[in-house]
């Protein structure tokens, strides 16, 4: 067996930490077997690793090795790449296909981004985890397929369990053996000794002598959280590679070139908050609109009331309990007057006051109404046209800003010009 040093420089693996080297450890003792592994950890931190080692220390590593990146095939064609399918399955099947299960027979199938994998094609995988059965699209006959599968997800496999998004009996049957990739933020003796490799190796790309980093510049490198894991760091020393002219970059420099610790990067997926904080928002929304509700009707009532009487005082002391829930306990007094003038404003004529007339028939009673209507409306429309008016004059005829002022738009302004013929 070999050792995990030797493991780490033949496929390329930097770092000593503890919990990285436990990892290859799993990887190396359950290689020989025939188990299902299921690689977790967050997005960049290199899963892709541990399935090539499996496969490469395994009785299949003559076999074939097939990577596939579930999250990247579209729900309606993915039973068919995994799988195959039958001449004439579907629209566009012109010949018959292989899928990589049948491809594979005798080697690896790494399945990446296993939590993003549709429940119907779910099924079909887990059918071939237990007895290696599987059947074309389009098919009604059962192939055998002798195939090693090794997983990766950075999804919250209980959250997506929880939601019924991914199937409990195939979680437990991928994840025999579980290994974890720490994420870079827990590695942080191999932060910069990753980046001096990634440093050597793009120097040697672009033709260019190595970047070094000053001592304060290698705190800040080792004290940043890396949501992105090794890929952001990765993309960062090239980036510092190939821009500065300078090759000793300093903590300036670097900081220049780092995000905003803030940013938010695809880490473990964890969606528990949305529904719970969603739906007592919905709540809060819910019971302001229903006070504001209440508080419109007890104006209207209001407003009724003091249309009825015409005598401010005697309805402020008639609803004084009403005031004070409308317009608060400070000031009630005077913002009570300032909403009977704003009343006053509107010219109510005297026949618009409610009250019970004698009417002697029904014919009357409709002559009645129409007065009222009629005389309402003049009297509105008189008052709208002083107001255009009024602002046309205060602006010089510029109809922008008159309906500015007037809480209107231009649109409707020239409509109200063409209507009154100002």
């Amino acid at each position: 067996m070999e050792s995990i040093q030797a493991i780490k420089q033949r496929f390329g693996i930097i770092g000593n930490d503890a919990k990285l080297n436990r990892a290859i450890e799993k990887a190396i003792q359950v290689a020989p077997t025939d188990i299902s592994v299921l690689v977790t950890g967050e997005s960049g931190v290199g899963k892709e690793s541990i399935p090539k080692i499996i496969h490469q220390l395994s009785h299949r590593k003559h076999g074939k090795y097939i990577a596939v990146n579930c999250g990247a095939i579209p729900e309606g064609t993915i039973d068919s790449e995994l799988f195959g399918h039958e001449k004439g399955s579907f629209t566009g099947a012109t010949q018959t296909r292989e899928g990589y299960f049948e491809v594979a027979d005798g080697g690896t199938i790494f399945l990446d981004e296993v939590g993003e994998l549709p429940l119907t094609t779910q099924v079909r995988l887990l059918r071939v985890l237990e007895n290696g059965e599987f059947i074309k699209v389009g098919s009604s006959k059962v192939q055998k397929t002798n195939v090693r599968i090794v997983a990766a997800t950075n999804v919250n496999m209980f959250e997506a369990i929880k939601k019924e998004k991914f199937r409990e009996d195939l979680y437990y049957r991928l994840s025999t053996v579980d290994i974890n990739i720490p994420p870079l933020r827990e590695r942080k003796e191999d932060i910069h000794l990753l980046f001096r490799k990634f440093a050597s190796d793009f120097a040697l790309k672009y033709k260019m002598p190595t970047i070094k980093l000053e001592d304060d510049a290698v705190a800040i490198l080792v004290k940043h959280r890396w949501n992105g894991n090794i890929r952001e760091l990765r993309n960062v020393a090239e980036q510092i590679s190939v821009l500065e002219q300078t090759r000793t970059i300093s903590a300036v420099t670097l900081q220049s070139y780092l995000p905003s610790q803030g940013s938010n990067l695809p880490a473990i997926i964890n969606t528990s908050k949305s529904e719970s904080d969603f739906s007592s928002e919905r709540e809060i929304l819910y019971k302001v609109l229903f006070d504001m509700k209440g508080d419109l009707n007890d104006l209207k009532k209001l407003t009724m009331e003091l249309m009825k009487s015409g005598n401010a005082s005697d309805v402020q002391k008639k609803n004084e309990g009403l005031i004070q829930k409308i317009y608060g306990d400070e000031d009630e007094d005077e913002s009570f007057d300032d909403a009977v003038e704003d009343l006053e404003v509107l010219s109510i004529p005297e026949k618009t006051i409610i009250e019970t007339p004698t009417i002697e028939n029904s014919q009357d009673k409709y002559h009645f109404a129409e007065e009222i209507e009629e005389e309402e409306t003049l009297s509105l429309q008189d008052k709208e046209l002083e107001l255009i008016k009024k602002s046309l004059e205060r602006h010089q005829g510029k109809r922008k800003l008159a309906a500015a002022e007037l809480g209107i738009s231009e649109r409707t302004l020239y409509r109200k010009i063409k209507q009154y013929d100002l």
